[in-house]
């Protein structure tokens, strides 16, 4: 028997390959389907099943693909309605692979389809649980997802979730190893841990969700501190509950070369968002005027979707060398598919052609620190809430990177204003929307919130701040 977790950190998602006598499954696969379809040729094994744990929100399924090119059909839980052919499981359904069998356990709450699916080996002992979205290692499923869903509400989901986790996970076998959908970094859960397995006995003890007092109790725990899911979301669920394009056609699409003139061209006459996928400093010494810096060795792909909100934007890339296809394809896992090409040779090219280009000014934190003490100067902290409030700079304002979009009005056209996050990746992202925008008078801090924190710049710390209420 074979159980592989398949992960992928810039998406903190897990999906599984299982295999037992030549029969294989994949549970939650990613949108590109030839590291499953290689894995089963390496064995000589045939894909039987592609289950699937719920409507994902975060990432487009790579279900539809693995189906059409395997033949095996598609299984999800009760309660789910797809608008494409497949199995819908039963709850206490199981499935024959190999020598052992998968029951599918109905555990709704993060969704109303939500499943989990119980492997049980040839001694019919329960050894592993993929639990989807339903519970995570140190934490559990956001109940928030699918409130809009009839008139069904935030602490209904909560409370289904209670009875799923209590009637039906928590009485299953101790030894029992849960293999989760996601780890710590994705917006599923508000709690999660670093690590991406556990064995259902050590949860019980430490998850908190796990160890609530009564329905009450838990329902004020899980839907407590939720941040607002990205806007991408709700899309992703309807591109995997309807359909989409193969993901072969995307990237044919998409990773191809365009001149410095078909790139312009391209970017009048689709009116194409140009996302320039470089390292932050390379992008701040040199870029296409108007474009927005989202950098791929970063949260990548959930920044993307929280903010460009519109799915369907059409996008022509910068991206580093030799990565062209990588981009395009982190792209297509979170459902932004209109890529029109990317800019062969680069801002170099660019350059060459002789088309202008724009560049970001940045300071270090030393010289912010030696201006500021001999006169106060704007300054924005654009990290996430719960950084800004565990310690900031006294003077700066703070306006979250989620929120850029909506909160142009505090940033002002004349005089030099400056902008920090935690190390410099997210306040390069922000001062490339406000450029993009007209706003030019922004300075980036280089090396973000830990720079300044070695300086002799005052700070606020929470703690402190709450003593003194």
């Amino acid at each position: 028997m074979i159980v592989e977790q398949i992960y992928t950190g810039c998406l903190a998602q897990g999906a599984y390959y299982l295999e037992s006598d030549g029969e294989a499954a994949v549970i939650d696969p990613l949108r590109e389907t030839k590291p499953y379809l290689d894995r089963a040729s390496k064995s000589g094994a045939k894909i039987k099943y592609v289950f699937e744990t719920h409507f994902h929100a975060d990432f487009v399924s790579g279900h539809l693909d693995l189906s059409k090119q395997t033949g095996a059909p598609i299984v999800y839980g009760p309660n789910a309605k797809p608008g494409f052919e497949a199995h819908i499981a039963r709850d206490g359904e199981e499935f024959r692979i190999g020598k052992f069998t998968l029951r599918a356990i109905h555990t709704p709450g993060h969704t109303l389809e939500s499943t989990c699916y119980l492997l049980i080996d040839e001694q019919g002992r329960q050894r592993y649980l993929f639990t989807g979205d339903t519970l995570f290692i140190g934490d559990v499923g956001r109940p928030d997802l699918a409130q809009k869903v009839g008139s069904v509400t935030i602490e209904d989901l909560a409370g289904m979730l209670y009875d799923s986790l209590d009637q039906k996970i928590k009485v299953l076998d101790d030894e029992v190893i849960v293999y989760p959908a996601h780890g710590a970094g994705s917006a599923c859960g508000k709690n999660m841990s670093k690590e991406t397995f556990d064995s259902l006995g050590h949860q019980k003890r430490v998850n908190y969700a796990l160890l609530a007092n009564g329905k009450e109790q838990f329902i004020r725990e899980v839907t407590d501190g939720l941040a607002p899911p990205p806007y991408y979301f709700p899309k992703n669920v309807e591109l995997n509950k309807n359909g989409y394009e193969s993901f072969e056609t995307v990237l044919e699409r998409g990773a191809k070369p365009l001149s410095p003139d078909d790139f312009e061209r391209t970017a009048e006459a689709h009116g194409a968002l140009v996302l320039d996928t470089r390292k932050p400093e390379e992008f701040c010494a040199s870029f296409v005027p108007r474009s927005i810096s989202i950098g791929v060795d970063g949260d990548f792909a959930p920044w993307v979707g929280t903010l460009i909100t519109d799915i369907k934007q059409p996008l022509l890339l910068v991206c580093p060398t030799g990565r062209e296809e990588e981009v395009v394809t982190r792209l297509a896992r979170v459902g932004y598919e209109n890529v029109l090409g990317y800019l062969d040779g680069g801002v170099a090219a660019w350059a060459s052609a002789g088309k202008e280009t724009d560049s970001m000014r940045s300071v270090t934190a030393e010289t912010f620190a030696e201006a500021f003490s001999k006169s106060p100067l704007p300054l924005f902290d654009v990290r996430r809430p719960g950084e800004y409030e565990a310690e900031h700079l006294t003077e700066a304002r703070h306006v979250s990177l989620a929120e850029i979009n909506d909160k142009m009005s505090e940033f002002h056209q004349t005089g030099d204003q400056y902008i920090h996050c935690a190390g410099g990746y997210r306040s390069v992202i922000a001062a490339s929307i406000l450029k993009a925008r007209g706003i030019h008078n922004v300075v980036n801090i280089l090396g973000g919130y830990k720079a300044l924190a070695q300086t002799d710049l005052q700070r606020t710390d929470y703690t402190c701040t709450k003593s003194k209420i």
